[in-house]
């Protein structure tokens, strides 16, 4: 499994609006510019939070984007999710049920079982908060990169 540009930008998006304040919007070319990320890329980016109702838009003078909950109450899983689709290693984990003909006889299916869980337990178990404090950390002490 390998997270996409799209994946690892949502993150740091999502990263940097946690760092405002409640309800402070945020212009996108000032994201882009921090983060080092094409406007127009992170236009699409921003589209995909937005539907899902994770940040909101407001149009005008003084607009820009904000996160619509508490950074705490999104997880990297849940951003992930929605920019990667599934999390899992393997084809046969993507499904609520193991459907593979092969699953009963497959000698490697508890590696990849053991694998999708312990990256679901990480990814579940980070919040957006966790990374914006993290890249205070690193803004200090130096280079951050998702």
């Amino acid at each position: 499994m390998k997270i996409s540009t799209k994946g690892r930008y949502a993150l740091r998006l999502m990263a940097d609006l946690a760092t405002y304040p409640k309800g402070e919007t945020v212009p996108l070319r000032d994201i882009a510019e921090r983060q080092d990320i094409s406007i127009k890329y992170l236009e699409q980016i921003v589209s995909v939070l937005n539907k899902a109702g994770y940040v909101r838009s407001i149009r005008g003078s003084g607009g820009g984007y904000s996160l619509t909950a508490d950074p705490k109450e999104y997880t990297v899983g849940m951003i992930l999710r929605l920019t990667e689709g599934s999390l899992a290693p393997v084809s046969c984990l993507e499904t609520e049920v193991n459907t593979c003909p092969r699953a009963q006889d497959c000698s490697t299916l508890f590696l990849w079982e053991k694998l999708y869980s312990a990256i679901n337990e990480v990814v579940d178990n980070i919040t957006i908060a966790d990374l914006a404090d993290n890249s205070k950390l690193f803004d200090y002490i130096g280079s951050y990169c998702i």
